[in-house]
């Protein structure tokens, strides 16, 4: 069996690989940088268990995540997976990986993530060649569903949201503004919390205001990050994450005023990746 896994902040999809077919698979998002060894294999083994996955029986694992740029908070991953898959052979790659593999395939382009974080990077076909620095949440982010939610909660606290949706905003936060910063000060994974709120900005995405707050929030993504990289004129820029997916005429719209080609749109690369594995290696029982 082989098992291939995409892993956000938010949400890991697994495709578990074999002779007979596929099964996809969900846990929560992993993040070396927040999350531990032992958290990461519970979470995990917790889940293949409720299928009565033989972890024995897996031969390939190739797992791509969030935060994963060193070796360090890859080894934190791969010894999770290691003691999850005691037969198997572990690769694990930063998700610029498989936002390259999963939208370029073998060609040059530009591929860019925009989920509940955001990141960049320049592909030449086979590796990552260039990746703008990315700074998290907390100072970067630009274009994110953590930057979209922070813009919008500093709008709601500075009072410059319009009135209906102030109304509208307040319905769906029963604690007001004191929950608000509880879930941004005290609690854990506030990226995950900000990002949360793209859903009440997709409900209100012909609002005027709504429109200008995410135009502006993608600019400074497109600006800050992807016309950094040379060529970026004469490649397509390719997006995987939700955000960007269900705001894409938006994202069309930027990069095409900055003579710009638009490329793919995913919503979810493991099909993707799934693909460029099996093109690799054929899966055994």
């Amino acid at each position: 069996m082989i098992i291939v896994a995409d892993s956000g902040s938010t949400k890991t999809d697994w495709m578990l690989l074999t002779d007979e077919g596929a099964l996809l698979l969900h846990t929560m998002g992993f993040n070396p940088l927040y999350h531990s060894e032992d958290l990461i294999y519970d979470k995990s083994k917790e889940e293949l268990d409720k299928h009565q996955v033989d972890l024995t029986t897996v031969t390939a694992m190739y797992y791509y995540g969030t935060a994963v740029w060193d070796h360090a908070k890859a080894e934190k991953i791969a010894r999770a997976l290691r003691r999850l898959f005691p037969k198997a052979h572990v690769e694990v790659e930063h998700d610029l990986l498989a936002a390259a593999r999963s939208t370029c395939g073998r060609d040059p382009g530009i591929a860019c993530i925009i989920g509940t974080g955001s990141n960049t990077c320049l592909f030449d076909g086979k590796t990552v060649t260039d990746n703008v620095t990315n700074l998290g949440y907390f100072v970067g982010d630009e274009g994110s569903g953590a930057h979209l939610g922070k813009a919008l909660i500093r709008a709601y606290f500075y009072r410059e949201l319009p009135p209906d949706l102030v109304s509208a905003l307040e319905e769906q936060i029963p604690g007001g503004k004191d929950e608000i910063l509880d879930n941004v000060y005290s609690k854990p994974q506030p990226n995950v919390y900000l990002a949360s709120f793209t859903k009440f900005l997709g409900e209100y995405r012909n609002h005027f205001f709504i429109q200008k707050l995410i135009y502006q929030s993608f600019a400074e993504f497109i600006d800050r990050n992807v016309r950094k990289y040379p060529g970026h004129l004469s490649m397509p820029v390719h997006f995987i994450g939700s955000v960007a997916y269900y705001f894409q005429d938006i994202v069309k719209i930027i990069l095409e005023e900055r003579g710009m080609q638009p490329g793919v749109f995913i919503l979810k690369p493991i099909d993707n990746l799934v693909q460029f594995h099996k093109a690799h290696a054929e899966p055994t029982n």
